[in-house]
Formats: structure tokens, sequence, C-alpha cells
């Protein structure tokens, strides 16, 4: 429990930060290529000038911390569902565990999505349809497609160790009888 506590500790506080930071130079990203006297500014090679340049390496930066704290959250959201799982009461194997905590995954992926797509939507570059409302709907299929795929192969390896035993079982009666 102790290292449960600790990693806790190390991890709230990097996700916080990693997600203050993505905010602030997604602001950034979004205020700054807009301002005036930006435009004016050319750089050669590139097309847009020093707003589009601006704009891009901004929202470099905040995917760089976006995925830091994807990292930090999955971290977190997997002791989260160890608790969740044992509290359900499923002990023992691990597979029968995955394939709940993928399940509960897939919940949070579903919760999280409609949650932040009235957001997405609103955010437009000008002269752009909004790209990333389809790629955040394209991401979470993707996600939930990968553990619906993980919850079969969990299920099938389960079903196929019982359908052995069974057929062992089956085999051993079959030969008592013969000797029998």
């Amino acid at each position: 429990m102790r290292g449960i506590r600790e990693e806790v500790r190390r991890r709230v506080p990097r996700l916080t930060m990693s997600l203050v930071m993505a905010i602030i130079f997604f602001v950034i990203s979004y205020v700054v290529p807009r301002a005036p006297g930006i435009d004016s500014i050319l750089v050669p090679g590139i097309e847009g000038g020093a707003s589009y340049l601006i704009g891009a390496i901004t929202m470099g930066i905040t995917v760089i911390f976006l995925i830091r704290a994807l990292y930090d959250a999955l971290v977190l959201g997997d002791i989260v569902m160890d608790i969740i799982v044992r509290r359900l009461g499923i002990k023992g194997e691990s597979s029968p565990r995955r394939a709940a905590r993928d399940f509960i995954y897939i919940i949070v992926i579903i919760l999280v999505t409609t949650a932040i797509f009235p957001v997405v939507v609103l955010v437009k570059w000008p002269g752009e349809s909004s790209w990333l409302s389809a790629a955040t709907i394209y991401i979470a299929l993707g996600l939930i497609i990968v553990l619906i795929y993980d919850i079969g192969r969990v299920i099938y390896r389960v079903i196929e160790q019982r359908a052995e035993l069974l057929a062992d079982r089956l085999s051993q009666i079959a030969e008592t009888d013969e000797k029998g």
C-alpha cells in the first residue's frame, strides 16, 4: 500500500502541472498567432509566416505536455482500476481482472469523449473545418476497438482453458470406463 501512496503522490502533481502547461500553451497557440503585427512578419520557406510557425510550435509543445499528462493519467488509472476491480470482487486470475479493467476503460473513454466533444467542436482555425472533432471521435473509437479486441482475446483464452480442462476430464472418465 505504501508504494501506491508514493506513486499517487508523485504522479498527481506531475499530471496537474502537465495539464496546466498544456492549457497554457494551447491558449498561446490560439491567441499569439492572431496578435496584431504577427501576420506581417514573413518567415522564408513557410507559407503562413510567423503566425503559422508560432502556432505550430506552441501546438507541438501542447501535444508534448498532453502526452506526458496521458502517461501519468494511465498510471493513475491503472491504480484506480485495480482498486475498483478488487472492490468488485474479482480476485485471483489476472485475465478476468484485465477484461474487467478494459471494460471500465471503455466506459471512461466514452464518458471523457462525450464530455470534451462540445469543447472540441468549438475549436476551429480560420479557413479550416473542425478536424479536431473528427480526430477525437476516431481516436476514441480506435481505443475502444483495441480494448474490445483485448477483452475478446482474454475471454477466448479463458474459454479455451476451461474447454481443455473439460476435455481432459471427459477423456479421463472415458479411459476409466474402458478399463473398468
